[in-house]
């Protein structure tokens, strides 16, 4: 493989992990201070794995896709979003469907850091769109 490929990958490996230690960290803390008594149907960790896991894949495939010389990484972008969007709808569909009780706490824990890792993965992907201009 293309060694800039395997350096961005790396770099973008230890971005996401210690903005994954540092939100997941305050939302457990949040969580634990202040809202322990409020029962979930995710567990925080299933909802970083999420996070994890879909931004990651969106990046590793532009960033294979740049290495390889396409330059149409905006497309490439703009379709793992909105694959991103439906795998989360399908994530939340169980809750969605289920007679849980307090629905609303599931959907904060959830949405607040998908725009954190969305604004994180907009940020690192900007790099290769700043490229292709």
């Amino acid at each position: 493989m293309n060694e800039v490929f395997k350096k961005r990958q790396l770099s973008f490996l230890l971005k996401l992990g210690l903005i994954t230690v540092l939100v997941a960290g305050s939302h457990l803390y949040l969580f634990e201070n202040f809202f322990s008594d409020s029962l979930l149907f995710f567990p925080l960790w299933q909802i970083y794995a999420f996070h994890v896991v879909t931004v990651l894949l969106i990046y590793t495939v532009i960033n294979y896709k740049f290495s390889n010389g396409n330059s149409v990484i905006f497309n490439y972008f703009m379709i793992g979003t909105l694959l991103k969007m439906v795998l989360a709808f399908l994530f939340l569909l169980p809750l969605l469907l289920s007679d849980f009780q307090s629905k609303k706490p599931d959907v904060m824990n959830f949405f607040i850091p998908y725009f954190i890792f969305l604004a994180f993965e907009v940020y690192s992907v900007n790099f290769f769109l700043n490229k292709t201009q």
